[in-house]
């Protein structure tokens, strides 16, 4: 006989949190230096407050929008809906890690900036590829949700170019 183990299963990952705060990430780097050269540490700090910020925005859109027209607030669903959205702010950390690690591989600002959005656009791929291959799609669709990514992330380059120029 087996025992059922006295912990729930694990809600579902929010792939569209991390898909949402990976191409945050990216807007955020888009946009870092169009009015001139940036200091790494400014990028990583925000990235990393932007994501942050979302996500508490995201947390307390849930809470005031969803759970407060039809329920009491409790800490348990205010903690609920923190790790649910937390996939938002999670989003932010390879770029900006990508941002601070640039130096060692001799990057000047401009090259810092296109790896961190590289990595953001190569995440938000990543997780949108993970979260309909999970949801069992088919192979059309798995190419179809690809091109949809890819033609997202060409419009922020596409974007980051344009305003350099």
């Amino acid at each position: 006989m087996r025992r059922r183990s006295a912990q729930p299963p694990a809600p579902p990952r929010n792939y569209a949190g991390a898909i949402y705060g990976a191409l945050l990430a990216a807007s955020v780097i888009a946009t870092a230096g169009t009015l001139g050269p940036f200091p790494r540490l400014q990028l990583v700090i925000m990235l990393l407050v932007t994501g942050l910020v979302f996500w508490a925005t995201h947390v307390y859109a849930l809470l005031v929008g969803e759970r407060l027209a039809h329920h009491e607030l409790s800490w348990k669903q205010i903690r609920r809906a923190a790790g649910h959205e937390w996939p938002i702010a999670e989003a932010a950390l390879p770029p900006a890690a990508a941002v601070a690690v640039s130096p060692f591989l001799g990057l000047e600002s401009g090259g810092t900036a296109w790896l961190g959005l590289a990595v953001a656009l190569v995440e938000q791929a990543g997780w949108a590829t993970a979260a309909i291959v999970r949801a069992g799609a088919p192979r059309r669709v798995v190419a179809t949700t690809g091109v949809v990514n890819l033609l997202l992330g060409l419009i922020i380059v596409a974007a980051k170019a344009a305003i350099q120029h």
